[in-house]
């Protein structure tokens, strides 16, 4: 299915729509294969010991795949996760940005599956794996 939105049309729509995340974004890479979503790490993302929490892995893991779907249904704010899987597989690098990798496997008039693989800036290997479905509201007509 081709991009709905650039990346500067994404950010633009996530402003109104969902103000309260938009700050921790950047939005890298926005293509038909992949999504690549950056979290600006700072200290409320960061657990005990400084290394990046389980919530804020799950949330860019969420948020990012929110950001995939749009872009290739279109301005439809109202598409919700319905189910979401997350293992974390090794430690994050301490107080480093996370990067999400989204791919959508199947994208269909009401669900779109889809993974994001979760790096810490800099290392070569995932420190997460999370695998989500998102619910797409009915079209208005």
């Amino acid at each position: 299915m081709p991009l709905r939105f650039t990346i500067a049309e994404l950010q633009n729509f996530l402003v109104d729509v969902f103000p309260q995340v938009i700050d921790d974004f950047v939005i890298e890479v926005l293509d038909d294969d992949m999504t690549r979503v950056r979290m600006k790490i700072s200290d409320k993302h960061l657990r005990p010991g400084g290394t990046v929490s389980g919530p804020s892995m799950f949330t860019l893991a969420d948020c990012a795949m929110y950001m995939a779907v749009l872009a290739r249904i279109g301005p439809q704010a109202l598409a919700v996760t319905t189910n979401c899987s997350i293992d974390f597989m090794r430690k994050p690098v301490a107080n480093t940005d996370i990067i999400a990798e989204c791919r959508i496997h199947k994208l269909g008039r009401v669900l779109a599956v889809g993974d994001a693989l979760i790096y810490s800036d800099g290392l070569a290997v995932p420190v997460a794996r999370a695998s989500l479905t998102y619910s797409i509201p009915p079209v208005a007509g």
